[in-house]
């Protein structure tokens, strides 16, 4: 079994520490637990926009501490609850996104395969988009960065069930062909059961 991300005695500045915690190369990973036990600032740990207070964060056996923060979020890639999208059109904000990351944006035939896999029309406009639209085109973008971890906190809380699942299954089918490591954040069980490959319970702080 081979682990692509692991912690150690992990303990973040508000005081939540989590047991040790391994989560397994290209498998579908459910990160479970009560409100307020940490879910979403341990993805925010892993992908160095919080530094620990104490113990350590391996990606492919590296300590995440000694490699430079852009490097580690071209490959452990995390997407909020609340997606931030810049006005203008969504290929404006695949341009964005990457020239952040400082990687080559897709072309638009690629941009319209990964809208299709988050079931977006590719021709509506970033300011007409509603809540649900706009999480999956930030899902989209997301997925154009050919990461070897993606981290989804709540990507689809915005969208009922169906959808929800669609646009799941279609990312797995994605990132199972690319070898990506999927590690998914949900409030919704029933998704969380028919998904999951693995489930990891945090408790309580």
């Amino acid at each position: 079994m081979e682990y692509i991300i692991s912690t150690q005695s992990l303990c973040t500045f508000n005081n939540l520490t989590y047991q040790d915690i391994n989560i397994e190369k290209n498998k579908v990973t459910f990160i479970s637990g009560p409100s307020g036990c940490g879910k979403s600032t341990l993805f925010k740990t892993i992908n160095g926009t919080i530094t620990p207070t104490s113990g350590t964060i391996y990606f492919n056996d590296i300590n995440i501490a000694t490699i430079n923060k852009i490097e580690l979020r071209k490959n452990v890639t995390l997407v909020s609850q609340i997606p931030y999208l810049f006005n203008g059109s969504i290929k404006d904000n695949f341009e964005q996104f990457h020239q952040y990351h400082q990687s080559e944006c897709p072309s638009d035939k690629q941009i319209k395969i990964l809208l299709n896999i988050c079931c977006i029309d590719s021709n509506i406009s970033v300011q007409k988009l509603s809540g649900g639209e706009r999480q999956r085109v930030y899902l989209s973008i997301a997925l154009s960065i050919n990461q070897k971890v993606l981290l989804l906190d709540e990507p689809t809380s915005a969208l009922d069930f169906d959808l929800a699942i669609k646009v799941l299954n279609n990312i797995i089918n994605y990132t199972k062909k690319k070898n990506i490591t999927l590690v998914i954040i949900s409030h919704d069980i029933t998704i969380q059961n028919i998904l999951a490959e693995n489930i990891i319970q945090l408790g309580g702080k």
